[in-house]
């Protein structure tokens, strides 16, 4: 009897409950908990996630000699200890400059889920964009030979991508920066949030449940849903100017709309918004509804709304730092100019 009833709790706890529901007919989707299911979600067919590429890719990641002066590599920017971001404003690449539009570095965390990548959305996924700040002068600085002429001067790399992609690969920029990607698909961080979504109605407590229905009801699940909790382009500035619009001079894309960022982990990232001008995240929150959504938010609904945000604080992939191979008589030079 009592293992019945020890198999009827456990059975309840896994009944998503009316709130999880609502959240899942609001658009809010969680991180699976089967792992072939997760893995059908972050897998990219054309560049199939494997572990040796995961391992190999990891290194890429972590190795500033990507860049032209050596010294800035992708976890720089998007830096895995801190949330995936750098926690500046804008910001900063080679020669100390801070990224000309005054851009924040979004989280990398859980890109997988974004269906575009940079702020204005210009790439479609992890692969092609992460061709792009290794050549971006305020950024990594580097060009493609540069990249190329450093992997392949090491032979521990060069064995490394033989073992990874097969005998005959070709170690081309594009596959370099594909081997990135697939390391970054991997850097996915469930949640207590996705728990609850996935049937553990005790996953959240009473105020981050109150704070999930106001997150619903006002409107917020508009932009700020799918797995990533903001994946999709959205129009910014919708009923008001964001008062700190003049910090910078981006727009958007050429239709005015803006890549919405993640939710997951938002305690860890601040500062906020594409210009990192808010750093405190209820004032983040007061300012959203009031150009998005036409709301004048009390200090009490946005503390609501705040308390449930950090319930999307997730668990990180454990990432051991790795060591890169050796540089040789022939690997490219530091060049700080």
């Amino acid at each position: 009897m009592k293992i019945l009833a020890l198999a009827a709790i456990s059975t309840s706890l896994l009944i998503a409950s009316p709130l999880a529901q609502k959240a899942k007919e609001a658009g809010l989707k969680p991180i699976p908990n089967d792992k072939k299911e997760l893995h059908k979600l972050i897998d990219n067919p054309k560049n199939p996630i494997t572990s040796m590429k995961v391992e190999l890719g990891k290194k890429l990641y972590f190795d500033p000699r990507l860049s032209k002066s050596n010294l800035i590599s992708c976890n720089t920017c998007h830096n895995l200890a801190t949330g995936g971001t750098d926690g500046v404003s804008a910001a900063i690449g080679h020669k100390w400059t801070a990224n000309p539009h005054h851009l924040n570095s979004p989280t990398v965390y859980n890109a997988v889920f974004f269906s575009a990548q940079f702020w204005d959305g210009r790439d479609p996924d992890l692969e092609k964009q992460a061709q792009g700040p290794i050549q971006a002068h305020p950024e990594m600085a580097a060009t493609k030979d540069h990249v190329v002429n450093t992997v392949t001067s090491m032979p521990q790399y060069v064995g490394e991508f033989k073992a990874a992609y097969g005998d005959n690969v070709e170690i081309d920029f594009e596959k370099i920066t594909d081997t990135i990607a697939t390391f970054e698909r991997t850097l996915v961080t469930p949640s207590r949030f996705d728990k609850f979504l996935n049937g553990d109605s005790n996953a959240l407590n009473k105020d981050e449940k109150k704070g999930l229905q106001t997150f619903i009801d006002k409107g917020c699940t508009t932009c700020h849903n799918g797995v990533g909790l903001g994946q999709d382009m959205n129009a910014f500035e919708v009923t008001a100017k964001y008062k700190h619009r003049n910090i910078g001079d981006f727009r958007g894309d050429a239709n005015g709309m803006v890549k919405v960022p993640t939710l997951r982990n938002i305690v860890e990232t601040a500062p906020y918004f594409h210009n990192g001008a808010i750093w405190d995240l209820k004032e983040a929150v007061i300012e959203m509804g009031r150009i998005q959504l036409g709301l004048d938010l009390s200090e009490a609904e946005a503390e609501s709304i705040t308390i449930f945000l950090k319930s999307l604080t997730g668990t990180k992939p454990n990432v051991m730092y790795p060591q890169l191979p050796a540089r040789t008589a022939s690997t490219p030079k530091p060049n700080a100019n």
